[in-house]
């Protein structure tokens, strides 16, 4: 545990809980760390959800894909970061989605019980710990509503345009990185990538943009 605990406290779900508390409250929580492979299926489409998850190194994307076989992706998770924590306070019965490594990951899984419910030591942190599930919770929430704004534009270019504006207005900066390659951008936007190579380059050529590979600046 020791290993990662810069990161676990970059985690927003450890905010403001000190570091000798934070490695007690692991042992207290039963969290477990595995090694993923690259492609592996750290949850599956359709089965019950009770854990938390943390990234602490690596990544993993979460995607949902349709009965034609269409991926639509949701979000990438990065060290540090949450996800499957609202399916799991929910209780979700069949979680809808599926989380996959994308590159060689460990994983730290934490039963959502043991978070929600206090345990007989009665440890001082378990207050904090359960304002800053619901903190995550509300603030992904938002980032939810965000990709609903994207994609419910009606043309390819504006979903491009919005998403862009989107990730200038979030770097801080008319030139930024985005977290994803052509295919993985096609996806999330929910359109053809031939359609969405087409219009990055007639925005190319009309000085509305400049791009190269997930590189990208607003002119």
């Amino acid at each position: 545990m020791k290993k990662y605990l810069e990161i676990l406290k970059k985690c927003p779900l450890f905010f403001e809980i000190e570091e000798e508390s934070l490695l007690r409250m692991l042992t207290c929580l039963g969290a477990t760390i595995d090694l993923y492979d690259k492609k592996y299926t750290v949850m599956p489409e359709g089965k019950p959800v009770k854990h938390i998850g943390i990234v602490l190194s690596g990544s993993v994307q979460i995607n949902q894909v349709d009965y034609d076989g269409n991926r639509t992706i949701i979000a990438n998770v990065y060290p540090g970061e949450l996800f499957a924590e609202a399916f799991a306070c929910a209780e979700a019965k069949s979680f809808p989605l599926s989380v996959i490594a994308n590159e060689p990951s460990y994983i730290m899984l934490i039963d959502v019980s043991h978070i929600l419910h206090t345990c007989n030591n009665n440890c001082g942190f378990h207050q904090q710990l359960i304002f800053n599930l619901m903190k995550d919770i509300a603030l992904k929430t938002i980032t939810f509503y965000q990709k609903i704004e994207v994609t419910s534009k009606r043309s390819t270019r504006e979903k491009l345009l919005t998403y862009l504006n989107m990730q200038a207005k979030k770097a801080g900066y008319r030139t930024f990185d985005i977290p994803f390659n052509r295919q993985e951008l096609a996806d999330f936007l929910e359109v053809d990538r031939s359609g969405l190579s087409a219009e990055i380059s007639k925005l190319r050529k009309e000085g509305i943009i400049e791009s190269n590979k997930n590189h990208f600046t607003l002119i």
